[in-house]
């Protein structure tokens, strides 16, 4: 596999919008060369015998049922707030504005 060239880095750099020096350019193509070579080794330890997974164990929705259950009361809820107002906690103003 041919090494990623000076002029696809600038190309990408340009998508980014990003100014590269030609010393970035260089330096840049050498380390995405790498990065290509290192996922392309993956196509070769890949096997078809092993079931494509999305997960290393097999979870079913972990996650609990919904259930409708009683809930705190306004009163409760706002029974230790420092201040009230409509039902609602009042804090104090931060922007200034009404």
């Amino acid at each position: 596999m041919p090494g990623i060239t000076r002029e696809e880095v600038a190309h990408l750099a340009r998508l980014a919008r990003l100014e590269l020096t030609a010393d970035e350019l260089d330096h840049f193509a050498g380390q995405l060369d790498d990065i290509i070579g290192a996922v392309a080794r993956v196509a070769d330890v890949a096997t078809a015998d092993v079931a494509p997974t999305s997960h290393p164990l097999p979870l079913t929705n972990v996650t609990r049922p919904d259930e409708v259950r009683t809930s705190l009361t306004p009163q409760q809820a706002l029974g230790g707030a420092p201040a009230e107002q409509q039902q609602r906690f009042k804090v104090p103003r931060i922007l200034g504005e009404e």
